[in-house]
């Protein structure tokens, strides 16, 4: 009798056990499955990208970029926070997109030339895009129907917009084009982010 009640605590333990194991896995893969980022992208030189997997645990400043704007030189600043915090975490992600007032017509060769050589960019480029209407890419159509804070949803206004999605792939801010990546606000939140 003795021997039969251990073997049913037993299997009541190993039941626990699997359904625990179970409700774990569904968990991971739904937050997973939730990320905000979970796209593949073309990088500037034509590569596949899987972002979630190259930006696994990483803070991301996704930003729509033009070579021919007047919040071009957000290049230096976007380039700063890049060398300042690269090694804590942060990521930077350009976006060309030639959709507001045709400020980036280059080739994939022009907008690399001419973001090295004029404003030292290091951090990642990735292929032109569309980044509003039916056109526009699966990345952005997700970034841009989320509801966010200090911007809200909807289409992207102009070039340079920034979205910060912190380590678990989630939008956590959206920024207008003019304000600046080194904003006190903008650097408070990275910050805040890079110390999850």
């Amino acid at each position: 009798m003795k021997w039969q009640f251990r073997e049913q605590e037993n299997q009541i333990v190993r039941l626990s056990l699997f359904v625990l194991a179970c409700v774990m896995a569904a968990a991971l893969t739904s937050s997973a499955a939730a990320s905000d980022i979970n796209f593949k992208m073309k990088s500037l030189d034509g590569k596949d990208v899987d972002l979630p997997q190259k930006y696994k645990a990483k803070v991301l400043l996704v930003v729509n970029v033009a070579s021919q704007c007047g919040l071009t030189p957000q290049y230096t600043e976007l380039e700063a926070l890049h060398e300042k915090y690269a090694d804590k975490g942060l990521c930077v992600l350009g976006f060309p997109c030639n959709q507001f007032g045709k400020q980036e017509p280059g080739t994939a060769d022009e907008i690399r030339e001419f973001c090295t050589s004029k404003y030292g960019v290091k951090f990642d480029m990735f292929a032109k895009i569309d980044v509003n209407g039916d056109g526009a890419c699966p990345l952005y159509k997700r970034l841009t129907a989320l509801p966010t804070q200090p911007k809200d949803a909807g289409d992207i206004t102009w070039n340079f917009e920034k979205f910060l999605v912190g380590r678990d792939g989630k939008v956590v801010a959206r920024y207008a084009p003019r304000t600046k990546p080194n904003d006190p606000l903008v650097i408070a939140a990275i910050e805040a982010e890079l110390g999850k």
